[in-house]
């Protein structure tokens, strides 16, 4: 929102200082500043959502326009890797606040276990993480849930929201074990646990919509008598509100892409590209940490190609959700995706296809025969190994999930760079199958994406992956190939807010010649001293491969001494492998510099991670 000083009694400075707190506002602080400020004439009163969960009005409200508050306290416990869950627990927080419930809100991580027992309303929104894995800030408290100390939760009543992706094995895992456990301990289902895909939004609002609805029906709410009370409009001045567009998953905004270039060396085994973007007038903003996210295009010669396959009419008018009617070529293009194969897509397709082969593979029985298919194929090889298909192209694309954005860790800061985004992306491709394949948006990037062009963006917050708040605080940064992207954003940032903490970089790659990603950043860092010292590891220039974990290893007692000095530690790349050696590397530095067995490291670590002091961004 944006005031006007055009018919304002305000000065210029008071429009300035609206102007600022405006756009900060949540809805509900909306409605409580307009009866604030209404109340000596209309007496419109309201309360604030803590006063309203104390039952207690805001001085100089009546208590005879409020309704008596809720009877029951709802907790809301989140499991979030990227962000995701942590951003919807938020607005389900502020749903139930608006509807007069008092609300308790925590990372798994920072709940204390011991008040489980005292819980009534327990609603749990977690994803899944690698082969079905909790994500790390919920881990300590799935394991005591799993337990032989978890309470008879006889009194509770739960939900479970679970985000996941279909493409892995193990989808939703998580949310299916914390649904099961609940209910195994003998808490009451409130409402039945919703399983989403990565185009979760629909799905979400709807199980937030179900619970609402549940916890209403049983519960007395307090509410405002809201006669004379609207949400701001105009400021009861005559001044006009105008309002600012919000870019966000679901509204992208248009990025001019102003540098693509090639990081990589001539006759690397790799292409990276450095990408930067104008986010002009977009009002977006970023911290340290958090990731871009790209709704990319398919490759149209794969668009073709399919469509050939099927003989279909590139033309033939398809109705998308939410978007209309589109042809069908453009409904390939940037609205389905159809470069990854998953469990559910082949058993829906063999309800479609009369193929014996196909509805073999899916039967119970030959799970690793079709994962064994799915693996390295795409639609394509589908529709052409099982065909022929007699059913109109409509239910083909029925059967297909939207394209999902992708996420790139922003590596530029927001305090340097303000209308400004910048992306390093390792560009994917590979031979399977007899056919090249390509990584949908890194090689969309990489191949047909000029400057000049636009791409649909958006910014992912990520607050488990975030500087201390002390600047002077010592910080560890582990980020082998691509995965150093986010680093180059944290000492851009440390650099122009003039923080003096020590800083360690371990890098890796193949080749020292080729590979050495942001090489003249890093060395102008160290001279300025912005970057304190920093180790690399080039696995293909040594007879013997050497990786970020070996360099870590072989300088064990000073990162040990650092984390001793309150070192925070970051790890950025590859979950797999990387993250994996890189974990098991600092058990062994905790054991071997701090005399601890692998019991005592293993618990180090984990109060480190809730100390937010050891922090992963992996994939």
């Amino acid at each position: 929102m944006q005031l006007q000083v055009t018919n304002s009694p305000f000065n210029q400075e008071q429009t300035e200082i609206l102007n600022q707190l405006l756009p900060t506002l949540t809805e509900t602080q909306k409605i409580w500043l307009s009866g604030y400020l209404a109340a000596p004439q209309t007496a419109a009163f309201l309360m604030t959502p803590e006063s309203r969960a104390k039952n207690q009005p805001v001085a100089g409200n009546s208590p005879q326009s409020i309704k008596p508050s809720a009877t029951r306290e709802v907790t809301v416990l989140f499991g979030s890797e990227t962000g995701n869950c942590q951003a919807l627990s938020e607005d389900l927080s502020q749903k139930l606040e608006e509807k007069g419930f008092k609300v308790v809100l925590s990372s798994m991580d920072d709940f204390k276990t011991k008040d489980l027992k005292k819980v009534q309303d327990l609603l749990i929104i977690t994803a899944t993480h690698g082969e079905g894995d909790p994500p790390d800030n919920a881990l300590s408290f799935y394991e005591f849930l799993n337990s032989r100390k978890a309470p008879k939760l006889k009194d509770v009543r739960f939900s479970v929201l679970a985000l996941g992706d279909q493409s892995y094995e193990f989808y939703c895992q998580t949310g299916k074990d914390f649904d099961q456990r609940l209910e195994a301990l003998g808490a009451e289902r409130l409402h039945p646990r919703v399983d989403c895909d990565v185009d979760f939004d629909d799905l979400a609002a709807e199980w937030m919509e179900g619970v609402l609805g549940q916890l209403q029906d049983s519960s007395q709410v307090g509410q405002v008598e809201d006669s004379n009370v609207t949400k701001i409009a105009q400021l009861q001045t005559g001044a006009t509100i105008q309002q600012v567009t919000k870019y966000s998953r679901t509204h992208p905004f248009q990025a001019e892409v102003l540098e693509n270039l090639n990081l990589s060396g001539r006759g690397s085994n790799k292409e990276n590209r450095h990408l930067e973007l104008s986010l002009e007038g977009s009002n977006l903003e970023f911290e340290p940490g958090d990731s871009l996210g790209i709704y990319p295009e398919n490759d149209p010669a794969l668009v073709d190609r399919i469509i050939a396959e099927m003989q279909w009419d590139p033309e033939a008018p398809v109705t998308i959700n939410k978007v209309g009617e589109v042809p069908l070529r453009i409904a390939l293009l940037s609205h389905y995706e159809i470069t990854i194969l998953t469990k559910p897509l082949m058993e829906k397709a063999a309800q479609l296809s009369s193929n014996g082969q196909l509805k073999a593979l899916v039967a119970p029985g030959n799970e690793e025969k079709l994962k064994a298919y799915i693996d390295g194929r795409d639609l394509l090889d589908l529709l052409h190994d099982y065909s022929p298909w007699e059913v109109p192209a409509k239910e083909i694309l029925g059967i297909l999930r939207k394209l999902p954005a992708r996420l790139y860790s922003i590596a530029s800061s927001y305090k340097a760079n303000p209308d400004e985004v910048h992306l390093t992306i390792g560009t994917v491709r590979f031979h399977a199958h007899g056919r090249d394949r390509a990584g949908v948006c890194s090689v969309q990037c990489a191949e047909r994406v000029k400057p000049g062009d636009k791409l649909s963006v958006y910014v992912h917050k990520n607050p488990n992956f975030r500087l201390p708040a002390d600047p002077d605080a010592p910080v560890i940064m582990i980020g082998p190939g691509t995965g150093v992207a986010p680093f180059r954003s944290f000492l851009e940032e440390r650099e122009e807010i003039g923080a003096t903490g020590k800083t360690w970089l371990f890098f890796g790659d193949q080749h020292f010649r080729t590979d050495f990603l942001y090489q003249v950043d890093w060395q102008r860092w160290l001279k300025e001293g912005v970057l304190s010292r920093m180790d690399v590891a080039f696995s293909r220039d040594t007879a013997e491969k050497v990786y970020v974990q070996h360099r870590m290893l072989a300088k064990s007692k000073e990162l040990y001494q650092w984390i001793q000095e309150g070192a925070s530690v970051y790890v950025c790349g590859d979950e797999k492998h990387m993250a994996k050696d890189v974990h098991d590397t600092l058990l062994a530095i905790l054991q071997q510099e701090g005399g601890m067995d692998q019991e005592a490291a293993e618990n180090y670590l984990t109060d480190l991670r809730k100390q937010k002091r050891y922090q992963r961004d992996v994939y």
